[in-house]
């Protein structure tokens, strides 16, 4: 039996407590409300690149290659992600060394040297060029529609940043970032997994009490809002053509974002949805093709994303907008949306055996205000409707919502023939659908 508790220290740092006794390890994490949004104006990546710092060395354990030991001697190998919101420092490790693991953790949080920043530099920069065309041209498609999306704001700049704003980062940025937001109730520490609750609280309270408190950061929103659909076509010498087809979306607290998780199974992840079918199964234009959501704070996107020749860039343009017509028109059957209610419950089953799955809804939740019982989902899945599910494709694959992105060794004629398509699914929209 899974139990959960929470408890706040002195200085705000939020503690979340996952116990899962069937298990034989555990997952801890640290999660920190600052992603790329916050990075300040001419130094893109900045919060990325401070994360890749903190793993430079400490007070304690003075090089990367110390902590890394220090927690391989646990049982873990220690990782961390920045995204748009949110930076996490994560390790799997044995239960019986949770005290330890945080410890460590803590020690990278609270006493980083920050040195070496020119060999980080150099690291994050050989990342950053993995996005970047033999030209210097960017042809990652999440950030081309991501500047689509919002281009007047840092949600649409990428997370990683520019090789120009990693060259200019110095400590002086890197501490100043590091007081602004790495403070403990811009935080939560969650530990999932065979121990008991009073071992993470007693050790988070021992290692992190010294956390100083200061005022939460602010976010600031994007402003713009786009009236018609937009696309972005970047050349590169690929031998297919990558596409993305985004739909500007709900924020994260929407109740309709759960009808967006049906959705998103309905169309892909799965031999028998729609767009599996028709692209693969019936075209054979793909090897596979994925649909994938994003909500933040105020804002969101879904997306649409494969691979194709390129003379087979019309096809799959064309197919997509023509599925999300009729999905918008005719909505889902009570036979599909049972079977992706079954397919989305037994998921939910499954991540009951994760210690990783646990700590991200319950530690990355409790830092959104997002936190959700697994029967609470199943609650709001099992609620929804078929009705419900068109109201919100119609909503949501609204022309004027529309980014595509096109990558790859296109011609003026693909991309007439794209943008063609394009005004046929704006023109064939029928307004009635959102009165």
């Amino acid at each position: 039996m899974i139990s959960r508790s929470l408890k706040t220290l002195s200085n705000g740092l939020r503690v979340v407590s996952i116990n899962m006794p069937h298990l034989h390890s555990a997952e801890l994490a640290l999660y920190i409300k600052v992603g790329g949004r916050n990075d300040p104006p001419g130094k893109g990546g900045l919060a990325h690149f401070l994360e890749h710092m903190l793993f430079r060395g400490t007070q304690e354990y003075p090089t990367s290659t110390e902590i890394e030991t220090a927690f391989e001697a646990i049982g873990g190998a220690v990782n961390a992600s920045t995204d748009e919101e949110t930076t996490c420092f994560f390790s799997r490790i044995h239960p019986d060394h949770v005290p330890d693991a945080v410890e460590i953790l803590s020690s990278m949080i609270l006493r980083p040297l920050l040195t070496d920043i020119e060999i980080e530099k150099k690291i994050i920069a050989e990342e950053a060029l993995d996005d970047l065309s033999e030209q210097g041209e960017e042809i990652n498609p999440h950030n081309l529609a991501s500047r689509l999306l919002w281009p007047a704001h840092q949600l649409g700049q990428p997370t990683i940043g520019t090789l120009e704003s990693i060259a200019s980062f110095t400590a002086a940025d890197l501490h100043k970032h590091l007081a602004a937001y790495y403070l403990p109730q811009n935080s939560v520490l969650v530990a999932a997994g065979n121990f008991s609750h009073e071992t993470l609280f007693a050790a988070a309270s021992a290692f992190f009490a010294s956390w100083k408190s200061d005022n939460m950061p602010l976010m600031t929103g994007p402003a713009e809002w786009q009236q018609a659909p937009q696309s972005i076509f970047v050349a590169d010498s690929d031998s297919q053509a990558h596409l993305q087809v985004s739909f500007r979306s709900f924020a994260r607290g929407d109740s309709r974002i759960m009808a967006l998780r049906l959705l998103r199974r309905i169309l892909c992840g799965s031999g028998s949805a729609r767009l599996h079918l028709i692209l693969r199964e019936r075209l054979g234009i793909v090897y596979s093709v994925d649909a994938n959501i994003a909500a933040y704070e105020e804002t969101g996107y879904f997306s649409i994303e494969l691979s194709t020749a390129t003379e087979n860039l019309r096809t799959a343009v064309a197919e997509v907008l023509a599925e999300l017509t009729r999905l918008a028109e005719s909505g889902v059957t009570a036979d599909e949306l049972e079977r992706v209610r079954k397919i989305y419950f037994y998921e939910l089953d499954y991540s009951r055996d994760s210690c990783f799955e646990m700590q991200i809804r319950f530690g990355w939740g409790e830092l959104m205000d997002v936190v959700r019982e697994i029967e609470e989902d199943i609650q709001q899945a099992a609620a929804l409707t078929t009705e419900t599910l068109k109201s919100v494709a119609v909503e949501l694959f609204k022309p004027e919502n529309l980014n595509l992105v096109v990558v790859g060794a296109w011609g003026e004629q693909e991309k007439k023939a794209v943008l063609e398509e394009i005004e046929k699914y704006s023109a064939g929209w029928d307004p009635a659908l959102t009165r």
